[in-house]
């Protein structure tokens, strides 16, 4: 433990547990805390959300085209750490890719049966099912996925072209320059740290409620603290042995894996569901989505009183910007060798593309069964989000070979994603992180995944789901005003890269000395 960054590890760590140990004793305060507090901030922030969302989007293409992106991650001489395939398969998998497992089937019929009031949409009708998928477009592709590449990208320029320390202040160098790593660089790591560790515990809660889910629908198995302790356990060694194998080997061959049963499921849902439906629903509510990108990103319901967009999108903005700060250390470590260019195809354009053809097939599904046989509103009134998603499964060809397939493809989307959180969150903690010698120690991953998974299930077995979500979601003020800077600051790099990047200038430093 002598390699622990103290004043970074120490009070996130205890703060968790003391936020689990709250909700173990007194689940109404907890709850009545992480409300309040939530509450305000989405009602309060909810625009800043929105606006810098938007904001990101825009610099990602801005900075796709400007001569930033001709730059190679790690000087022009680097040679790429992962090939193309295994690069974008961890990069996909690290972020949204868990989520969608579930959500991508679930929420439609949130949006179909309770459209915002102010738009004045009937549920379930034809216009209700073109809003429901314009808006999984919204939630899951293009902005997601700008919040996660803007910061990665800062850092990964940031950590190998500017030679700047393993850190999140690094990718605020551009402004402040080293003032950055001192007293106020290890507090905002310990802040996002703890935003992360809370983040992770309430995914992880929702990927053992979705387990529960199939387990009790394949075994009959009661969906029960005791079953949740069952699975937290096995992920939680799961992804604890990947992320001690280092990233060449666990976070590789599970992120190939997946990708795989990716493709080989989305494909199989198109084949045998309503094609035709899928199809055609998803070119109309593209069409709709473009048409209103810009009114649907910066929806606030503030104008009619509406609560729906604090409900959903903001919620989603807050919880990805806390997730984003951190992650993006991970994603920016392993573009080493890739030019500026392919790391915005890869963490934003392929990702955000996947996401929409996973959106149109599943949530095209999911519709198609509401609009047809209206049994899915009353299934997600009476037995909860994964009961919907096992009720459209349950409708597919081949379901008993299907579904104990997607229990697996959660469970590996999921310790993927867990185990280079844990590598990101190890390497954080830790010091003499280098590009040389990049992975944390064995005994600080086990620690940050033992403790997230003893979290995760305290919170889903005495405070509910929504309590450590709230939590983690109050984590989004600090990280998107970071992600504010770090915009700034990739803008102020985009306009003169040479100024920043100490590969060239060691190398016209070299090529000087050769000279002479």
């Amino acid at each position: 433990m002598s390699s622990l960054k103290h004043w970074v590890f120490w009070p996130p760590f205890l703060f968790v547990l003391i936020a689990s140990l709250i909700s173990f004793t007194s689940k109404d305060t907890f709850t009545t805390i992480t409300t309040g507090a939530n509450d305000w901030v989405i009602t309060n922030l909810g625009w800043l959300f929105s606006v810098a969302g938007l904001f990101m989007v825009m610099v990602c293409v801005g900075v796709y085209f400007s001569k930033l992106g001709k730059v190679r991650i790690g000087g022009e001489n680097a040679k790429p750490l992962l090939s193309f395939r295994n690069w974008f398969a961890i990069t996909l998998t690290t972020t949204i890719a868990a989520g969608i497992t579930f959500w991508g089937i679930a929420e439609p019929i949130y949006h179909l049966v309770q459209p915002p009031e102010s738009m004045g949409i009937e549920p379930n009708s034809p216009g209700a099912a073109i809003f429901s998928m314009s808006t999984m477009y919204l939630h899951w592709t293009i902005t997601p996925y700008a919040i996660y590449c803007i910061p990665a990208l800062m850092f990964a320029f940031a950590y190998y072209n500017m030679k700047k320390p393993f850190s999140i202040g690094s990718s605020l160098a551009p402004l402040f320059g080293d003032k950055v790593f001192g007293k106020w660089g290890k507090a905002l790591d310990a802040v996002c740290l703890y935003t992360l560790a809370l983040g992770m515990a309430a995914a992880m809660g929702t990927s053992i409620l979705n387990l529960s889910g199939g387990m009790n629908y394949l075994f009959g198995l009661e969906s029960s603290p005791t079953l949740w302790a069952v699975i937290a356990f096995v992920i939680m060694f799961t992804f604890i042995i990947s992320a001690s194998s280092g990233l060449m080997k666990g976070i590789r061959i599970l992120s190939d894996i997946n990708l795989k049963l990716f493709i080989f499921i989305i494909l199989f849902i198109f084949v045998v569901g309503p094609t035709a439906y899928i199809l055609n629903l998803g070119t109309e509510s593209l069409g709709n989505y473009f048409t209103n990108f810009f009114e649907k990103s910066l929806f606030t319901g503030a104008a009619a009183g509406d609560p729906w967009p604090q409900w959903w999108t903001t919620f989603y903005w807050a919880n990805w910007f806390s997730w984003a700060a951190i992650t993006s250390l991970f994603l920016g470590r392993i573009a080493y060798g890739h030019t500026v260019r392919a790391f915005i195809m890869v963490n934003f354009v392929l990702p955000a593309i996947f996401g929409g053809i996973w959106m149109t097939i599943f949530g095209g599904t999911s519709i198609h069964m509401q609009m047809t046989e209206g049994t899915l509103g009353e299934t997600l009134t009476n037995s909860g989000p994964e009961a919907v998603v096992y009720s459209v499964l349950a409708t597919i060809p081949l379901a008993e070979i299907i579904i104990p397939l997607y229990l697996f493809i959660v469970f590996i989307a999921f310790v993927t994603a867990a185990d280079s959180t844990v590598a990101a969150m190890g390497g954080i903690s830790s010091t003499g992180i280098t590009p040389e010698s990049p992975e944390p120690g064995i005994l600080i991953k086990i620690i940050w995944g033992v403790t997230i998974s003893l979290v995760a299930w305290v919170m889903i077995s005495f405070a509910q789901i929504d309590g450590i979500k709230m939590l983690s979601n109050l984590g989004g003020v600090p990280a998107v005003l970071l992600s504010i800077g770090t915009i700034i600051a990739l803008i102020k790099v985009a306009k003169s890269p040479e100024k920043y990047d100490k590969t060239t200038q060691t190398h016209t430093e070299e090529g000087k000395r050769k000279a002479g």
